[in-house]
């Protein structure tokens, strides 16, 4: 493919095969001597690097490794996975967000032990047609479990190669994507293509960060555009950021003697089925839908003194929750349940959830 053009609005070649032997050559080398020691570099079994690939996706490395010890040891294989409780899974996933991913990993996992055996397929379409699997886990995974040349792109992979090729359009536009995955087509071996991919992750996650890119310790310095153009700081161009909309919270905190009172959320939506305390939305009902009990007769809530505060962040939302201790006067009602605080440890909790209770105790 030496010469061919990038898909149309793109104005570079793609790199020829010396060039990309040389990108090759120099970031695996570098890889071997400075990769982090992570579990998921420790196994080829395809199934621990699925769940490290949906774990990995937009939460940190540090945040992942206890997750992921915490789900391997409870659910060891895709057959465990696949005969979960959704509640179980939910639970292990507590705090990661992102919980459809939990979800569409279990629906997987049962297509996967229903029509293949119980074992990651080895091709690219069987892989796509799997619940929740996209085109960078289906190449992380083919690619590292099995050595498959199969090429990916995540957040890491485009910073770099838009600032070593200096592509000018901004993250998230389709001409970025299309350059990035062109390059990712190309570059990837035929050999070690696992090897590969996660040296360009590395690359990305530890040097060629963000903020404060330490181009002095690139393998890859020599020959990148935006290095020679003085422009590491500027690229990839950032895509446009609506301001984040304020959330004001009222959290209903009841307890009764070692248990608290927890609803379920909606079964639609975000963070669908998971546990949180009673929640009231301020001026709106755009993350909070769920209303308290009427009064009049039903169930309801006395309101006590606020205790404490919890700011949380879910996407383009900046919340901050007043927590109020409260009294529930009549019967739980439906899609309300009381919990120990040991069913708290394992429960589907919402993030915030955790938050409030690392407070109310």
């Amino acid at each position: 493919m030496a010469g061919a053009a990038y898909p149309p609005g793109v104005a570079s070649d793609l790199p020829s095969p010396a060039r990309a032997a040389s990108l090759r050559e120099r970031l695996v080398a570098w890889f071997r001597v400075e990769q982090r020691a992570l579990p998921w570099r420790e196994t080829d079994d395809a199934y621990r690097i699925w769940i490290s690939e949906a774990m990995l996706q937009q939460t940190r490395v540090e945040t992942v490794l206890g997750y992921y010890a915490r789900f391997l040891e409870r659910l060891p294989t895709v057959e465990a996975l696949a005969e979960a409780d959704e509640d179980v899974v939910l639970g292990l996933w507590s705090g990661l967000g992102y919980y459809s991913r939990a979800r569409k990993l279990r629906e997987a996992a049962r297509v996967l032990v229903a029509e293949h055996g119980g074992a990651f397929p080895r091709t690219r379409a069987e892989a796509l047609a799997l619940p929740g699997i996209g085109p960078y886990t289906a190449g992380a995974v083919l690619s590292i479990a099995y050595g498959l040349p199969e090429p990916l792109v995540d957040g890491n992979v485009q910073r770099v190669f838009a600032r070593l090729f200096a592509l000018e359009d901004p993250v998230g536009s389709t001409k970025l994507n299309k350059a990035t995955w062109a390059l990712a087509e190309v570059l990837v071996p035929e050999t070690g293509a696992g090897e590969w991919n996660q040296a360009l992750m590395e690359l990305g996650a530890t040097v060629c960060t963000s903020r404060a890119a330490r181009c002095g310790e690139c393998p890859l310095a020599r020959g990148c555009a935006a290095l020679e153009a003085g422009r590491v700081d500027v690229l990839p161009r950032p895509k446009e950021r609506k301001p984040p909309t304020e959330v004001e919270l009222v959290v209903h905190v009841v307890r009764r003697g070692d248990e608290v009172l927890l609803e379920r959320r909606p079964a639609e939506g975000r963070m669908a089925g998971m546990w949180q305390f009673p929640t009231t939305e301020r001026g709106g009902e755009e993350l909070f839908p769920r209303a308290l009990p009427d009064v009049g007769g039903a169930p309801s809530l006395r309101l006590g003194p606020t205790f404490g505060e919890v700011r949380h962040s879910i996407t383009r939302y900046r919340i901050r929750a007043a927590l109020h201790a409260a009294e529930l006067v009549g019967e739980a009602p439906p899609g309300w349940r009381w919990f120990t605080r040991a069913e708290l440890e394992e429960g589907a909790l919402t993030g915030m959830t955790r938050k409030v209770l690392r407070v109310e105790r």
